[in-house]
């Protein structure tokens, strides 16, 4: 039996691909902190380890004498309450966990890094906006995608350092679906009678529905490239109310009052969104990155190298995708 430990395994994400390696019949572990919630890891069959992400020497003891095929890297933070805290986790914790690895597991066949479009920040913005390549040259604008890319730049850099690593990295845009807190609140949003948008110019959205993530990980597991880079959406590329017309559609048509606020407010209200974070120590949707994030105009990329490679092919496009996502809210009281 294969043998796979996924991090971050009590996330949206992590959980799902928990839930899929189990259907496999591959032995999983699930790498969880103390105070992670295990909701959606009930499974019996399920080992559980904590991992020290931070702490490099406890990591190593931690990981000693595990044997894994596989490795999934889904742990990160996508806002905090300081921007070293995303250098922390998602950049330092990634370095740590590789290099634990690289002494402690050579059986290793395949380590899938979950990414994200983030990286690449907003390029491409000239109208007609066009597909974000591979070869383009990243330019993040948020903590989170700096976070992100220096992870990456730090797997590039292995080869380079003589050391041997079969990485491959996935790059997704959005991901929604049943357990994600973030588009749930735009869900709760309109079901309380208001869509809120930011900004007049075209805005072009793609979004992955969960489960493709989730396949897009396997087949990277088996077929990847080593130190292949992967954008993955649905395959279609949405207008800024798309998403938002869909939900309302799936919670009944309820009427709306629509807002949309010039790109000035927004920077204003997530300034002062940064500073009651700061001031409170409690972490806030209302950030400069989600400014960054909402005034970004062109989210397209290149999906046909994970088609290619991968053999990737889209399940669930954006209406279905909803239809799902509201009927778990409702069904788990969420809504």
């Amino acid at each position: 039996m294969e043998s796979v430990l996924v991090t971050g395994a009590s996330g949206f994400i992590g959980s799902f691909i928990v839930e899929e390696a189990l259907a496999r019949g591959m032995e999983v572990w699930a790498a969880v902190r103390k105070s992670s919630s295990r909701a959606f890891l009930t499974d019996s069959r399920i080992h559980f380890i904590e991992l020290t992400l931070s702490d490099p020497d406890a990591l190593r003891k931690e990981l000693d004498g595990k044997r894994f095929e596989y490795v999934v890297h889904a742990a990160g933070v996508t806002k905090c309450k300081d921007k070293e805290e995303f250098h922390r986790t998602n950049t330092l914790g990634t370095m740590h966990l590789v290099e634990a690895l690289l002494d402690t597991c050579p059986e290793l066949k395949r380590f899938v890094y979950l990414s994200s479009l983030s990286i690449f920040g907003p390029i491409r913005e000239q109208q007609p906006y066009t597909d974000i390549k591979d070869t383009d040259t990243p330019k993040p604008n948020t903590q989170y995608g700096r976070s992100k890319l220096a992870a990456e730049q730090f797997l590039d850099s292995l080869a380079a350092n003589g050391k041997a690593f079969p990485y491959v990295v996935l790059r997704p845009t959005g991901v929604y679906g049943p357990r994600e807190h973030d588009y749930f609140m735009m869900a709760k949003s309109i079901s309380q009678h208001v869509d809120f948008a930011a900004g007049y110019r075209q805005q072009d959205i793609t979004f992955v529905y969960v489960t493709d993530v989730v396949q897009a990980v396997f087949l990277a597991l088996e077929k990847g490239r080593i130190g292949g880079k992967y954008f993955l959406t649905d395959g279609e590329v949405y207008q800024s109310r798309t998403f938002s017309d869909l939900l309302q559609k799936e919670l009944g048509n309820p009427w709306l009052l629509r807002v949309k606020a010039p790109i000035w407010l927004l920077r204003i209200v997530t300034f002062f969104g940064d500073y009651w974070g700061r001031l409170t120590g409690k972490v806030t949707a209302l950030n400069n990155d989600k400014y960054h994030i909402m005034r970004q105009r062109n989210w397209r990329c290149d999906i046909q190298p994970a088609r290619d490679e991968l053999g990737y092919v889209p399940q669930v496009n954006l209406e279905e995708g909803a239809r799902r996502s509201v009927a778990w809210y409702k069904e788990n009281k969420w809504l």
